[in-house]
């Protein structure tokens, strides 16, 4: 018998391929990893996973069209700086909460990329023990 071991890669029907590529490797950070342009096709890292970007000319439109969502597991996960992060390039998050995934409960909260598909961002599983009491994150904060 075989097990799977995590998800290997997504493929995404999208219409604008320069929008789409600036969109994960300018604002998410992805990189590219792969062009294959006879058959309309740009492959994107993601750490483990590859995200496919093929152009298809009459790819519906609306969000969960193919796909009702994916979840890229991100690191660090400051909820505040990511707000404003993402505030910043006029991208609404949404969604903000605890979730389960493949590490168990973390914080995730939701976006749409340019052509509205639904991305998930999820913070790796964190242990108990590493969170800081209040305490410790004020005196953190007033120190920087």
């Amino acid at each position: 018998m075989f097990k799977v071991q995590c998800i290997d890669h997504i493929v995404l029907r999208i219409r604008d391929i320069e929008k789409m590529v600036s969109f994960y490797c300018d604002i998410l950070g992805l990189t590219i990893e792969k062009q294959q342009p006879e058959i309309k096709l740009t492959q994107l890292r993601a750490g483990a996973s590859i995200i496919d970007l093929i152009q298809k000319d009459d790819s519906p439109s609306g969000v969960g069209r193919n796909l009702d969502h994916f979840c890229l597991r991100i690191s660090p996960f400051n909820f505040q700086h990511l707000k404003e992060y993402f505030k910043k390039r006029n991208i609404t998050i949404y969604k903000y909460g605890t979730r389960y995934g493949a590490e168990g409960d973390g914080e995730s909260f939701y976006l749409l990329d340019p052509e509205n598909n639904e991305v998930e961002l999820k913070a790796a599983k964190v242990s108990r023990s590493s969170f800081l009491t209040l305490k410790e994150h004020l005196q953190i904060e007033a120190v920087a």
